[in-house]
């Protein structure tokens, strides 16, 4: 497989690609084409001074302004009127111009008096003086009348270029040099500046792909490798959370999943070894069998329902019932284990209310929350609280537990499926995947939840079923936990 260049030959490449070109440039404007730039800026500047001569031919101070131009563009001048007699003159050389020629002055007249624009530019060689000249004239015309009252000639040397374009020969020469030795110097520091950071984060990031969560990301040599280096910080950081949390599943789950497989192997044994010829104590230890087997199933079910939920291949079904009513159905169904087992469920409702939901995964994170709720209240007085708040735009339901509360720096991680607190008890109904399930349902229905808790007053987990939006889609936004001093809001992004 063919290797594409280091960062560090790139960024050297590009610039010495950026001085070459430089050099290019430099050699074709200031060698190739110097004399052509040089004589299309001195008709230009003859050009703006006929125009200043021209508009100002009447006036008192003319021959002021006519020396000052003269002077700054050491050019002759020459007016004349409609027979070709010379009205005014200014000669800078001496009498060598070709204006006073008359020969000369005589076919420029002709020309300029045929021209059709009004004016003339020529190009031509001065014996006398040795040297390349432009003559330049243009009409005098009438500003009442825009008829031609005169003409104006100009000529100006072009100074010889040759020996100013050796000279800048042998001065690119040595800038190309010097530029070409201080580029190679200068790319090289700065390709190293940025390519090293870059070739040290990558050797650090193959280090915690082999799993080495200890790998100390260094940035350096811009804000953007800073910028990189912080998020693969973040992102072992966070690989190293989820590997422990895995672990964690892992020793969970087996503990869970083997106490119901001993617990079945035992009585198993017992109904083989003590009870198969007595049916009274076979039916008990087979119903202990059975008890274990679906405790088993449900732990089963509940790791492949909170998948489904969490890929995305669990649909939901979208109905509208009233909330109130549903959750008085829930509460009754709760008095049988509130009898049995001495908890008890108080039910606070509010008025009835239309939502849009799946109404089987919503009834789901209710009775997980009371399970929650019912595991970890007060053995002492064993209340669960179950409430309906009806506010304009959602209605909130929430589930109190007269508990122990939870640390503050443990309770953004409680919906998470890997984690397990340290003072974690063992359930009286459930699996100990409730939470993560509630978590996932809410966020398929892109819903509002959090917990507040406070050490030695319990908990209240809470969601907000929205009455003012369409069903959720198939994909909603990821939800992003926003912590709180008491608790933990998990709100919707926008």
């Amino acid at each position: 497989m063919e290797r594409n260049l280091t960062i560090r030959v790139k960024i050297w490449l590009f610039f010495m690609m950026f001085v070459c070109i430089v050099f290019i440039l430099m050699w074709i404007l200031q060698v190739v084409f110097l004399e052509r730039f040089y004589e299309a800026f001195k008709i230009a500047d003859i050009a703006k001074s006929a125009k200043i001569l021209t508009q100002s031919c009447r006036l008192d101070n003319f021959s002021d302004i006519a020396e000052d131009q003269a002077m700054r563009n050491e050019m002759c001048i020459s007016i004349l009127n409609t027979d070709g007699e010379e009205t005014y003159q200014h000669c800078v050389s001496a009498q060598k111009c070709l204006l006073h020629n008359d020969q000369d002055v005589y076919f420029f007249l002709m020309d300029l008096k045929r021209s059709d624009n009004g004016y003339i530019c020529r190009s031509i060689y001065n014996e006398q003086l040795q040297t390349q000249t432009v003559v330049y004239g243009n009409w005098i015309l009438d500003s009442d009348t825009n008829e031609v009252v005169g003409y104006l000639l100009l000529n100006s040397r072009l100074v010889p270029v040759q020996s100013t374009v050796s000279i800048l020969q042998r001065q690119t020469m040595i800038i190309t040099l010097a530029m070409a030795f201080f580029g190679c110097i200068l790319s090289f520091l700065a390709a190293t500046h940025i390519g090293v950071p870059i070739t040290r984060l990558t050797r650090s990031a193959k280090r915690l792909a082999h799993g080495d969560y200890e790998t100390k990301f260094e940035g350096g040599g811009c804000a953007e490798v800073d910028e990189l280096a912080e998020a693969l910080t973040y992102a072992e950081h966070e690989l190293s959370r989820t590997d422990e949390m895995q672990r964690d599943l892992i020793a969970n789950v087996s503990h869970d999943m083997r106490t119901p497989l001993t617990m079945m192997k035992a009585y198993a044994e017992m109904i083989r070894d003590l009870s198969g010829n007595n049916p009274e104590k076979r039916a008990k230890h087979l119903q202990v069998i059975i008890e274990e087997t679906d405790r088993l199933s449900l732990l089963v079910n509940d790791m492949l329902d909170l998948s489904k939920l969490e890929s995305g291949t669990k649909k939901l079904e979208f109905t509208t019932f009233d909330i109130s009513q549903r959750l008085t159905e829930i509460a009754n169904r709760y008095q049988g284990i509130s009898e049995q087992m001495g908890y008890h469920l108080h039910f606070t409702p509010d008025a009835p209310r239309m939502v849009c939901c799946d109404a089987g995964a919503i009834e789901r994170v209710i009775c997980n929350l009371i399970n929650n709720a019912i595991n970890y209240t007060s053995k002492e007085d064993k209340q669960v609280f179950l409430r309906q708040v009806n506010q304009p735009n959602y209605v909130r339901i929430e589930v109190r537990d007269t508990g122990d509360g939870i640390e503050e720096d443990k309770i953004k991680l409680i919906f998470d499926k890997y984690y397990r607190s340290e003072n974690h008890k063992r359930e009286v109904v459930g699996t100990g995947l409730g939470l993560s399930i509630v978590k996932a349902i809410l966020k398929l229905h892109n819903y509002d939840y959090g917990v507040n808790s406070k050490l030695g007053e319990g908990s209240t987990f809470w969601f907000a079923i929205r009455t003012d939006q369409q069903p959720a889609p198939e994909a909603p936004p990821a939800i992003a936990p926003t912590e709180s001093k008491k608790g933990v809001d998990h709100a919707k992004s926008e």
